[in-house]
């Protein structure tokens, strides 16, 4: 049976997972906060476009693949453009997730809004995204929530030098809470946290990979 997620935990991991990427809005003084923000739910496949408590606009998407995760969190429009062309529409909203480039964008496929396609970014149609670029502006915040492991299907992957995501984003905060870590917690599996990984290896007896495996994630206490 393949293992999953605490059920207990659950929650905690997705509040993990959004406390931390609050993170880069702190600067950020009261008074600019937008009243319009936009939550993307990658479980209905859905974005909408709140503004105070309510909906004014909602729209359907296609979010990242198992291989290739929409990363959930709390982030925030850092870049517009109008002319990114190609498989990106014509529309391309940039998000300021630390561990890579993703955004929302239009597509040259509008059949397949809906299904879980993409390579993590948000895909819409055309004349949607259209539509959100003149609502929105550089600084909204955008709430991405969904399940941690991608579309929810699978095993949690092995991670070793080089991983990004979510998950990575996880076990660094369990490591800094266990005391191993002292980097950033950034979804960015670097040298600090493979030393990190190392050192946990150390102190439970286990052969010093580097890698975080199932054993790791069950003594992290993200599997059981």
């Amino acid at each position: 049976m393949k293992n999953k997620i605490r059920r207990t935990n659950f929650f905690v991991l997705i509040s993990m997972v959004i406390f931390l990427t609050i993170s880069p809005f702190s600067e950020v003084h009261s008074e600019k906060i937008q009243k319009i923000f936009i939550k993307v739910d990658l479980w209905t496949k859905e974005l909408y476009v709140i503004e105070g408590e309510k909906v004014i606009k909602r729209y359907k998407i296609s979010p990242g693949t198992e291989d290739s995760p929409t990363p959930i969190g709390t982030f925030m429009i850092t870049k517009k453009s109008r002319s990114w062309g190609g498989g990106f529409g014509t529309r391309w909203l940039g998000l300021n997730v630390p561990w890579g480039e993703y955004g929302i964008h239009g597509t040259n496929k509008p059949w397949l809004i809906g299904n879980n396609v993409s390579s993590g970014c948000i895909r819409m149609r055309n004349e949607d995204v259209e539509e959100l670029f003149e609502i929105v502006s550089k600084g909204t915040v955008v709430h991405i929530v969904g399940p941690i492991t991608g579309i929810g299907n699978g095993d949690l992957k092995n991670l070793s030098l080089g991983s990004k995501g979510n998950m990575v984003q996880i076990v660094q905060e369990r490591l800094k809470l266990m005391g191993f870590y002292h980097g950033k917690v950034n979804g960015i599996f670097d040298k600090t946290t493979e030393r990190a990984v190392h050192l946990f290896q150390r102190v439970h007896h286990l052969p010093e990979t580097g890698v975080v495996t199932k054993r790791e994630y069950i003594l992290l206490g993200i599997l059981e």
